[in-house]
């Protein structure tokens, strides 16, 4: 397994919708696997296949903790249906110490396919159910920033355009061979 550069905030593929897995789910074997690693090495718990530059339908995520992991991961993942509110601090891999409250959904039944190409339904509340809402905001090029409300993205505006300036500086050092 690999541990794959995650995507922050500025880079333009985490703004583009990603494209649905359709008979390649050999090749996705090996990108979950990575996904996985690198969520892990990175201490999150969630990951787009977007953040780590791949325009594929496809999650991770685990919330269970270090001594009791619970992975799951989802091909083609779709909301069928939620209900419910809370508003909750949230943070991601690709906004590095950039947190904010967010209203989601408290429960939410996904579908999506297992690597067989299988469906998986997943019924869900709490942490879980706000990671799938979050990843799948990913997968259509949402940031949670975007769910934010005006004024507290206005207080972090700084921070974004620091962080945005630090990730044009990293990929043109990337295209440049640095």
């Amino acid at each position: 397994m690999t541990i794959l550069r995650i995507r922050k905030y500025g880079d333009l593929i985490l703004k583009k919708r990603c494209e649905m897995v359709r008979d390649e789910f050999n090749n996705i074997k090996r990108l979950i696997d990575d996904m996985f690693e690198t969520m892990y090495a990175n201490l999150g718990i969630g990951l787009a296949a977007n953040q780590v530059g791949v325009l594929k339908r496809v999650i991770v995520t685990d919330v269970g903790t270090e001594g009791a992991r619970k992975p799951i991961y989802l091909i083609n993942p779709e909301i069928i249906e939620m209900d419910g509110e809370e508003i909750l601090e949230e943070g991601c891999l690709s906004l590095p110490e950039i947190k904010g409250e967010v209203k989601r959904k408290k429960r939410v039944f996904v579908r999506g396919l297992d690597t067989e190409g299988k469906v998986v339904k997943i019924d869900t509340i709490g942490i879980l159910a706000r990671a799938i809402q979050h990843e799948i905001d990913h997968l259509d090029g949402i940031l949670f920033i975007d769910r934010m409300d005006k004024n507290q993205k206005k207080a972090l505006s700084l921070r974004l355009n620091k962080l945005r300036k630090a990730t044009k500086r990293e990929l043109r050092s990337l295209s440049e061979g640095k």
